[in-house]
């Protein structure tokens, strides 16, 4: 015989019920967290490719006014800030992984909702930040005659390093059986 634990008029709300939506709203828990890694990622290196995107258009039409050649090197630093994304891919691949196990993925749904928020926050600033640097390493590309890319590389691949050390971190801290 099931157990009632409330009744309100005919609806009746028994243990096992209730026992049964809570696994639901934990698996939603850690499954939400494991979406919003990708979604969060891809939401910053849209924002940083438009930022040196914008930057880089301005600076073709600069160039292309003067009657200079316009410089392929632009795209290299508009494109940066898309890797984060793929780095988020991996964490959420492996993320994955773990609801293939119910009771891990409910026992361990709060964990993985963190890590789904750390990584998509950690490498949506990360592009965003590296499409900060390429916009302004774009227009100071465009007024120095092309001068100083490697320093402007070397500026974004530490933004970079952030993202990198972010997929890293949070691939070493999900749950395993």
């Amino acid at each position: 015989m099931m157990q009632e634990l409330t009744s309100f008029g005919q609806l009746s709300i028994s243990l096992p019920f209730l026992l049964s939506a809570s696994e639901n709203i934990w698996r939603f828990l850690g499954e939400m967290g494991d979406v919003m890694c990708l979604g969060m990622a891809a939401v910053g290196s849209a924002i940083g490719i438009g930022l040196a995107g914008q930057a880089a258009v301005g600076a073709w039409a600069r160039e292309a006014r003067a009657g200079q050649p316009m410089r392929f090197t632009y795209i290299i630093l508009l494109g940066m800030p898309m890797s984060q994304t793929l780095y988020a891919l991996i964490v959420m691949n492996q993320m994955r992984a773990v609801f293939t196990n119910t009771e891990l993925a409910i026992n361990e749904a709060g964990m993985l909702f963190g890590i789904g928020i750390a990584t998509g926050l950690g490498e949506m600033l990360s592009a965003w930040m590296q499409g900060l640097i390429g916009a302004a390493g774009i227009r100071a590309l465009s007024d120095s005659e092309g001068k100083g890319l490697a320093f402007i590389i070397i500026a974004m691949g530490i933004v970079e390093t952030v993202g990198i050390f972010t997929m890293v971190f949070m691939l070493g801290m999900i749950p395993t059986a």
